[in-house]
């Protein structure tokens, strides 16, 4: 074989690579434009029954306000309060509590990520997060954990009423 059938040949073989590589990065584009959709789907159904469950924690506790978090933070929702009282030390004090729920933006991780922090009196409760690949997402046990957060957080508020 001379030296212009083998440059024809490598020719070819880097043509056919390129082919490959291009068909690759055409069904990783695809691939992560379904995550994104994936993504979108499931905020929204969890931000809906975020909303749905901190929304009822004024109900039972006068003077908390409630907002829905939309942002770079992530969509959700949030209830706060100020309270005045005496503290600890006998001294008159402001209280902040807080209950912030939300599912943080799309990454290039893939991942759905749920977030919480909860503050009572001033103090940090809770700061957590829960989190699962998109392709394996099980938005029911996501559900179970807004509950589990938000009637957590119920009875750690009024425990320290």
């Amino acid at each position: 074989m001379d030296f212009e059938e083998r440059l024809q040949k490598a020719i070819s073989r880097g043509q056919r690579a390129g082919d490959r590589q291009a068909r690759a990065e055409a069904e990783k584009a695809v691939t992560e434009e379904d995550f994104r959709r994936m993504h979108s789907q499931f905020r929204l159904e969890l931000s809906e029954h975020i909303e749905q469950c901190v929304k009822r924690l004024p109900d039972h506790f006068p003077g908390f306000r409630f907002e829905t978090v939309v942002g770079d933070r992530g969509w959700g929702a949030a209830v706060n309060r100020d309270d005045v009282g005496v503290g600890g030390d006998r001294r008159r004090g402001n209280f902040f509590s807080r209950l912030e729920m939300v599912v943080r933006p799309f990454s290039s991780y893939h991942v759905l990520e749920l977030a919480a922090k909860g503050t009572v009196r001033n103090k940090e409760i809770f700061n957590r997060s829960h989190y699962q690949r998109l392709a394996e997402v099980d938005t029911t046990s996501f559900a179970e954990m807004i509950d589990l957060w938000v009637l957590e957080y119920a009875e750690l508020f009024a425990a320290k009423q």
